[in-house]
């Protein structure tokens, strides 16, 4: 992977990281929500390659991210 697929990469992996930490430092994310999203982690890396007509490990955390903003923000984050 090369170029801007892997920047979008590295920011949805980045992203992640920093979310599970924010969720846990504002306790918007329990144990149990992060031991949750840390297996979903996990299944993706280990899995995905193994299977024949997976999304890319990249788009599945971007999936991932999504559901944690939701679920630590209470919604869609504004930028304005």
């Amino acid at each position: 992977m090369a170029g801007s697929a892997a920047i979008g990469a590295l920011i949805a992996h980045v992203a992640f990281w920093i979310l599970v930490v924010h969720g846990f430092a504002s306790q918007e994310i329990g144990p149990r929500g992060g031991v949750i999203a840390l297996a979903l982690w996990a299944i993706g890396y280990f899995a995905l390659p193994r299977l024949p007509y997976a999304p890319p490990f990249a788009t599945y955390i971007a999936i991932i991210d999504i559901a944690l903003v939701f679920l630590i923000f209470k919604g869609d984050v504004r930028l304005t």
